[in-house]
């Protein structure tokens, strides 16, 4: 099969077309015929040496793809509901820039009805991702306000539509005011441009002082301490990525007196029963507003992931330039 394979650390350039053995289906695992594979920053990450991989995942990027069963484990397939020939998305722990790709069986969902294969593509690392923490970690209730750092990314614009449809209120930050003009297009009540505007003072004026309840956070560094003075009492901020830095200063007597939780996590090298269960709690909550259309794929970008010039490497210039508004795709 061809793949894209990481040549050595470094600018995208770096990522080159290869020719790989078909990937085998193991106990609990399916085998997909990628259609097409999402692009998260991760993936970035990995390619420029900040991202090792976890112990026994393939060494190739890519943690979801899209595409048609082709083999797997008959049992785990009946369990799941799943046959040979349907088509499905998948959370993986790498390989993904592939034309196949294994995948346990518990992280696959079936492609959404009336979606093509690049629309579903974009969304298992995202909604896994949000699920897991804004409302698992995050605890955000219906009725409650949540502010959204980097609202235009892909995770933010997956947050942004899973939120509003669970009844929340929603601020989104982003670096310019046609970001913000797709946050409030996709549904948040407020976005405020981070270059122009203090958040902080911003999120105190909109929500008369009282702050909000949750923040998603994939800045941390020197955001941590701003983020807090943005935060409702009991308020939870929950910190994904650290794209500011790994240090922050903050007031911890605003955590005692408003009695705040700090939380985050990550997701890569969770454990399969772990990302099992988030893939359950989307498939019974989540996959029914998908296929109402009241949550749509945000796609920004598709390459084509083997041609000249690289897709994959174009995909990854554009993911570091931060000029996109949702996900970038790669086909097969």
């Amino acid at each position: 099969m061809k793949a894209i394979e990481i040549t050595s650390f470094g600018a995208p350039e770096v990522l080159r077309v290869t020719e790989r053995a078909v990937p085998t289906a193991g106990p609990g695992e399916l085998l997909i015929r990628v259609a097409a594979s999402g692009v998260n920053r991760p993936d970035v990450l990995q390619r420029t040496g900040n991202y090792p991989v976890p112990p026994g995942a393939s060494d190739l990027p890519g943690l979801e793809v899209a595409g048609e069963i082709v083999a797997g484990d008959a049992a785990a397939l009946a369990q799941a509901g799943f046959a040979i020939g349907d088509r499905v998305c998948a959370l993986v722990a790498g390989g993904g820039y592939a034309e196949f790709c294994v995948a346990p069986v518990v992280q696959c969902l079936p492609v959404p009805r009336g979606w093509r294969d690049v629309d579903a593509a974009s969304l298992p690392e995202t909604f896994f991702t949000v699920w897991s923490n804004v409302f698992e970690r995050g605890r955000l209730q219906k009725g409650e306000t949540l502010l959204i750092q980097g609202g235009s990314s892909g995770i933010g614009v997956t947050a942004i539509q899973l939120a509003k449809a669970m009844g929340a209120t929603v601020i989104a930050t982003a670096g310019s005011d046609e970001k913000c003009n797709a946050c409030t297009a996709l549904g948040a009540d407020h976005a405020i441009n981070y270059r122009t505007a203090d958040f902080v003072e911003q999120v105190q004026a909109i929500t008369g002082g009282k702050g909000v309840d949750v923040v998603l956070d994939m800045v941390a560094g020197a955001y941590v301490g701003r983020e807090l003075a943005c935060l409702a009492e009991d308020g939870r901020l929950v910190i994904i990525a650290v794209q500011g830095g790994v240090k922050s200063e903050i007031n911890v007597g605003l955590v005692l007196r408003k009695r705040l939780t700090v939380t985050g996590s990550t997701l890569r090298p969770r454990p399969v029963a772990f990302k099992g269960a988030i893939a359950s709690a989307l498939r019974e909550t989540v996959w029914p507003l998908l296929e109402a259309g009241a949550i749509k794929p945000v796609i920004h970008s598709v390459f084509a992931a083997v041609g000249e010039p690289s897709g994959a490497a174009q995909a990854h210039s554009l993911m570091e330039s931060n000029q996109h508004i949702g996900k970038i795709v790669l086909t097969w």
